[in-house]
């Protein structure tokens, strides 16, 4: 049997890709938790300077597997052992996992983004989609309200009016329309390599950098102004004069590709700012 996730690491960029073709990547319970590893495992790994994550196959992720609903396991106790009471929960992890990454995640979308398959995309930090992308919330179709963490990605995206329309209905918006309500940052032709592009341009940045500046607006983002100006201060203060701050200078100025040193950091619980 094939992974489910595969990954293939190529200087210091992560391609991740859901591995369930034959099934439009839908979410089985085994997706749920390979998706999940593969996240938590690259966190831990600070050679890692960004990921692209993305799908094979005919689209990006439809969502549920609608067989879950009849495992006996599943549809009996969702939320037992293993699966609920701490937060973020089995189901919600997937997606949330990407949020919480400590380097840019770029998720590249084509075909469809439904459900499941949308909330992980909502969790990347930049998504790129090709012109021909569908995006749906779609739980409500079956009876459900989105609970892979979109409640805390969806909001830093659209006004709270728009997601409560798109969960509401579940309808299906094309890629033109998710541009125009920021549900994606960009369309393109070939999502997948633009991605990875983006990631190369990103990979050649100090990588501490990088992870302060995500972790400063993940942080600040709806928070008071004086906490979002003092984590700046405190920021900076932890990337100024630091090996790899100073070699971003001096490649700049000795016009040269920059040798930086792994990030700080394993995760965003690692930093403080008192």
């Amino acid at each position: 049997m094939s992974e489910l996730v595969t990954v293939q690491i190529t200087d210091h960029i992560a391609d991740v890709r859901l591995n369930r073709p034959e099934k439009m990547n839908a979410l089985s319970v085994s997706m749920f938790e390979s998706i999940t590893r593969v996240g938590q495992a690259l966190a831990q790994d600070k050679s890692i300077r960004a990921i692209v994550l993305s799908g094979e196959g005919r689209g990006f992720c439809a969502g549920l597997d609608l067989a879950n609903m009849t495992d006996p396991d599943f549809s009996a106790e969702p939320f037992g052992e293993g699966r609920g009471g701490f937060y973020p929960n089995f189901y919600q992890l997937p997606g949330y996992v990407w949020k919480k990454m400590p380097v840019p995640v770029i998720c590249a979308l084509h075909g469809v983004a439904y459900g499941g398959g949308f909330q992980i995309a909502m969790g990347a930090d930049i998504r790129i989609a090709h012109p021909d992308s569908r995006l749906s919330v779609m739980e409500i179709k079956w009876g459900l309200i989105p609970d892979m963490s979109t409640s805390q990605t969806l909001r830093d995206l659209v006004r709270v009016d728009v997601a409560k329309e798109l969960t509401f209905t579940g309808r299906v918006v094309g890629a033109e329309e998710a541009l125009s309500l920021g549900l994606v940052t960009y369309l393109n032709e070939n999502p997948r390599e633009a991605a990875l592009e983006m990631a190369a341009t990103i990979a050649k940045r100090n990588p501490n950098a990088i992870t302060y500046g995500k972790y400063l607006f993940d942080s600040t983002w709806h928070g008071d102004e004086y906490a979002g100006l003092k984590a700046e201060e405190r920021l900076q203060a932890k990337v100024l004069k630091t090996p790899n701050q100073i070699e971003a200078v001096m490649s700049e100025l000795e016009g040269r590709p920059a040798n930086y040193e792994q990030r700080d950091v394993t995760t965003f619980d690692d930093i403080a700012l008192d």
